[in-house]
């Protein structure tokens, strides 16, 4: 599909495509919305097949920022970046400071961050060329490790999920599959088993699994077997589009919230398939936010008491989210995006970018 069409459909304000052959950087920026504030979203470095690919996740990963942060009652909008190359093998000091430079020249229409192929001693990087860049350390004015943050955000939409299906919010007793034991998935078990919950979990890594077993007390499920097993709730912290034709059939489960970000294949038609089997779909961009909330409270001044209280609210969007499924009669992933799109509306109606006075202002103290 074309570009500009893709755009207009997506509804994207601006993309920059970026290109340093020196330094062997080939990069796009999409903005897709600043009515709530500058969009803010991490950068992903992947050896993407073709660029036409690599157009498609940048549009698709920033316009679903948009609505994470909306959602989250942040002010914030939503954007993305993507770098076609190998991490392991392309980054450099030299590429990732091009970047930089492509980032500072949107004066704060995109601040980014780490993601898939980045890390935080990449933004440190990037920090030499740009303010606006978040998901650094402590020592250099970041809140660090965010997926505490993040799977504290998916633990609380567990809870709104436990409340609102069973009518009790306690997990102590409740069964809980955790699919994937990276930073979030491990920190995600471990805030479960501290709330009495059995934890089934699977990882490709065995090492995680170990960890996980021994640290935590975990039963390790094979990772082909992760989505069958008998439990409350399921709870996919690995890759994305596992709720599909092949899988939502085999789901033995009452709840699925997880920290995976696109766990729908297909939202829409995976959506309604999982409401009409009767199976509670926390989204995703609901749940996961905490990673977004933690990289937020860099920009006004990063406390980690501040983002993890602000990751408690969660379980109020959450609960909203539910309260809009039943009233409209509706799938929840359909009901989280009238949440996030009727709050954009309502900001918009009121005219102008407010957000843009107050974070250059705190740009110029830093």
């Amino acid at each position: 599909m074309e570009l500009f069409q893709q755009m207009v459909e997506m509804g994207h304000e601006r993309v920059l495509v970026c290109s340093n052959p020196d330094v062997g950087l080939k990069a796009i920026i999409a903005v897709h919305s600043t009515v709530l504030g500058p969009g803010l979203g991490g950068v992903r470095m992947w050896p993407y097949g073709s660029m036409e690919e690599a157009i498609t996740d940048v549009l698709r990963l920033s316009r679903g920022m948009t609505y994470k942060a909306a959602a989250a009652g942040l002010n914030l909008g939503g954007g993305k970046a993507v770098i076609v190359g190998d991490p392991k093998k392309e980054k450099t000091e030299a590429l990732l400071r091009a970047f930089g430079r492509y980032v500072d020249s949107l004066n704060g229409l995109y601040i980014t961050a780490e993601d898939v192929g980045t890390d935080i001693e990449d933004m440190e990087v990037i920090q030499h060329e740009t303010r606006w860049v978040t998901g650094v350390s402590p020592e250099h004015g970041g809140g660090g490790d965010p997926s505490p943050v993040t799977a504290f955000g998916v633990l609380q939409g567990i809870l709104a999920a436990v409340a609102c299906h069973f009518g009790d919010g306690a997990l102590a007793g409740r069964s809980v599959a955790v699919q994937g034991l990276g930073s979030v998935g491990y920190n995600l078990a471990r805030f479960l088993r501290e709330a009495g919950a059995k934890v089934f979990a699977a990882d490709i890594d065995a090492n995680a699994t170990g960890r996980a077993r021994d640290e935590l007390g975990v039963e390790v499920v094979p990772t082909a077997e992760i989505l069958e097993v008998p439990c409350d709730v399921v709870a996919p912290c690995a890759l994305g589009a596992v709720l599909n034709d092949e899988s939502i059939p085999r789901l033995r489960c009452r709840i699925v919230a997880g920290a995976a970000n696109n766990q729908l294949a297909d939202e829409r038609r995976h959506g309604q398939e999982l409401h009409d089997r009767g199976i509670l779909y926390a989204p995703d961009f609901v749940g996961n936010a905490g990673g977004l909330i933690n990289v937020y409270n860099e920009i006004v001044g990063y406390n980690r008491d501040t983002a993890m209280r602000m990751a408690r609210g969660i379980h109020a969007n959450m609960a909203r989210v539910f309260e809009i499924s039943r009233a409209q009669a509706i799938p929840t992933a359909l009901a989280a995006d009238r949440l996030a799109e009727d709050r954009i509306a309502r900001v918009k109606a009121l005219g102008g970018r407010h957000w843009v006075r107050s974070v250059r202002r705190r740009a110029a103290e830093i």
